[in-house]
């Protein structure tokens, strides 16, 4: 790569993009290689420098732990202040999400490095994190009806039906399917099983995909107001 320097043909390119300006990757660009939930993929490199900047990628030159003992990556906290400070706050929330639901760190650690008026836009985003989210679709999910000023319970267990993702206003059962696809027998006969018990137990229900929550939110928030308005279209 350079004098001294040397990789293996099949080693990552983001790694090796960081290792040649003598950087680590941050925010978005670390995320997956700390196996933390990510929502789009970085356009530019985010890394962590002194002395560097370009429009080609993304500086974080503050550190405030130990980098990674092997990789070329920021270590898990400044990975997560970084998207805190960088990211749109959705995204910032479900990498910070993954990171907390694991134990990786918590919130007080990460607040105690927020301070100042120029954090408010993190702190912002911290405050959407609970850690109960179960997948980064869930996040979304909850940020959108929350947001929407709707009472959201997340992660409820109902008798005879088991866990469910949301209840919305104590009676509405809404469960966005994410990569989970039914597609076998038996777990199309548990989803019917699951549905009917709700139904008897007084509970409405709807389901949402990947899709819709992610591209097509006014539909999930227009079918939702239909349903808790009492105008079920039949």
């Amino acid at each position: 790569m350079r004098k001294g320097l040397y990789a293996l043909p099949d080693a990552p390119r983001d790694y090796l993009a960081a290792l040649r300006m003598n950087a680590r990757l941050t925010c978005a660009s670390a995320a997956t290689h700390h196996g933390l939930w990510l929502l789009t993929p970085p356009t530019r490199l985010h890394v962590s420098c002194v002395g560097r900047s370009g429009g080609r990628y993304v500086n974080h030159q503050f550190r405030t732990v130990d980098p990674h003992h092997r990789l070329p990556i920021v270590g898990v906290v400044d990975t997560l202040l970084h998207a805190l400070q960088c990211l749109p706050a959705v995204d910032a929330a479900v990498v910070v999400e993954s990171s907390l639901r694991r134990g990786d760190t918590v919130r007080a650690f990460l607040e105690e490095r927020l301070q100042g008026n120029r954090n408010g836009k993190a702190r912002a985003a911290l405050d959407l994190v609970t850690g109960c989210g179960e997948s980064a679709i869930e996040v979304v999910a909850r940020i959108l009806f929350r947001r929407a000023g709707f009472n959201c319970e997340t992660q409820v267990r109902i008798d005879g039906v088991g866990r469910v993702d949301f209840v919305l206003e104590g009676f509405l059962v809404v469960e966005v399917d994410g990569d989970r696809y039914h597609s076998d027998r038996a777990a199309r006969n548990r989803d019917r099983h699951r549905n009917n018990e709700l139904i008897a137990r007084g509970y409405l229900h709807l389901r949402f995909s990947y899709e819709d929550i992610m591209f097509n939110q006014d539909y999930v928030l227009d079918r939702v107001r239909v349903v808790l308005s009492g105008r079920v279209i039949r």
